[in-house]
């Protein structure tokens, strides 16, 4: 297949779209082309590739990168057997002939749950958007194919489709037993995502001879608190780093951080972090979000503690630090857990043969009248 990925609003090494998704095509032998904002993140495209650049969809600055991508789409995606869209904003922006191919939106956020979380989405619209989002929703899927990131996004939308989890790499063979010096935390962070906690924790653990380690982008409000913090040696920030080499940084630490906020669209959404972390077999440290606590919980592979609560985050971590039996245990489970039911290549071949479907279906159907209808009748 010749497959057009698409994205404005994730960074182009995001590791569900990279390092999963457009790996797994291009082991399979298929060609991707690939549109993302890769100067404005600063990333060399891999060789494999063909890549388009574009600039980046950030907070309200949004029509630049529409229209850059628009015009992307005309030139490199009519010439596609498969267009894998993953920002819902494309679907407004796909080109009139692009619609007729077949169009993938890879469904991995509660868009309009994920609104009270956009600090740069102003209050009063919030209720107004989140309609319009969930209208959006319905009418695209009677037009283009889903894949959905999560069981818990079933409920958004009126028929069945297709789910490949958001799962990681786990190695074979089982990583060495946790330090007693690190809690660490993978991922973007925001307010909501519990980055001011994390600050918080790293003030308290400091004096202790715990270092706190965060990896990952930050919104702009939380930039100066990171970088005072980080002044101040009571962490370290390491900004995005590529998720491969953030897990291997990561690996061996104490604890790993998911402090994630009491927020809608975090309710059914499995945080990736968790099971990394459990991958790499490092106990985790959770709020009790519903998806975390379903995993967690019953392996055994960490601790939960309140919302909003650093102190008891800070707890969590020393009781880790002073019995090594306990850590060790939390991490076996967790990469076990991990191996058992959350390894990406055992969900590889799923995603790719879902593609490789809707692309023989399409062309089968091309040009052939009343396909639509026959495939809307369940005939084919």
């Amino acid at each position: 297949m010749r497959v057009c990925v698409c994205t404005i609003v994730h960074h182009p090494e995001d590791a569900r779209i990279l390092h999963r998704q457009i790996r797994s095509l291009l082991d399979a032998g298929h060609e991707v082309t690939y549109i993302a904002p890769f100067r404005a993140c600063n990333v060399t495209p891999w060789r494999e590739i063909s890549p388009v650049d574009v600039p980046r969809a950030n907070g309200r600055r949004r029509l630049k990168a529409l229209r850059a991508a628009h015009r992307a789409l005309e030139d490199h995606a009519a010439y596609a057997d498969v267009v894998l869209l993953h920002d819902p904003e494309l679907l407004v922006a796909l080109p009139r002939e692009v619609r007729r191919r077949t169009v993938v939106w890879d469904v991995h956020e509660d868009t309009a749950a994920a609104l009270t979380a956009k600090g740069w989405v102003p209050t009063p619209l919030r209720p107004v958007l989140r309609r319009v989002v969930r209208r959006m929703e319905l009418r695209s899927e009677r037009r283009y194919r889903l894949l959905l990131a999560e069981e818990g996004y079933r409920e958004r939308f009126r028929e069945r489709h297709p789910v490949v989890p958001n799962t990681t790499f786990v190695s074979d063979e089982p990583p060495g037993p946790p330090d007693d010096r690190r809690a660490v935390y993978v991922g973007h962070l925001s307010a909501a995502r519990g980055a001011l906690d994390m600050i918080e924790l790293a003030r308290l653990l400091s004096p202790e001879g715990i270092t706190v380690e965060l990896i990952g982008s930050a919104d702009p409000d939380i930039r100066p608190r990171l970088r005072e913090a980080q002044r101040e040696s009571v962490l370290r920030w390491y900004g995005f780093v590529p998720n491969d080499r953030a897990l291997r940084i990561v690996e061996g630490a104490m604890a790993g951080l998911a402090l994630l906020h009491d927020e809608p669209n975090y309710r059914h959404s499995m945080p990736t972090k968790v099971v990394e972390y459990m991958a790499r077999g490092i106990p985790v440290i959770t709020t009790p979000n519903p998806p975390a606590v379903r995993i967690v919980e019953p392996s055994g592979s960490g601790l939960v503690v309140p919302f909003n609560d650093p102190v008891a985050a800070a707890d969590a971590v020393r009781k880790l630090r002073a019995d090594p039996s306990l850590r060790e245990d939390l991490a076996r489970r967790g990469y076990e857990t991990a191996r058992a039911g959350f390894h990406w290549p055992a969900q590889a071949p799923r995603f790719v043969e879902h593609l490789e479907t809707w692309a023989s279906q399409a062309t089968v159907l091309d040009g052939e009248p009343g396909a639509d209808r026959a495939v809307a009748d369940g005939r084919i």
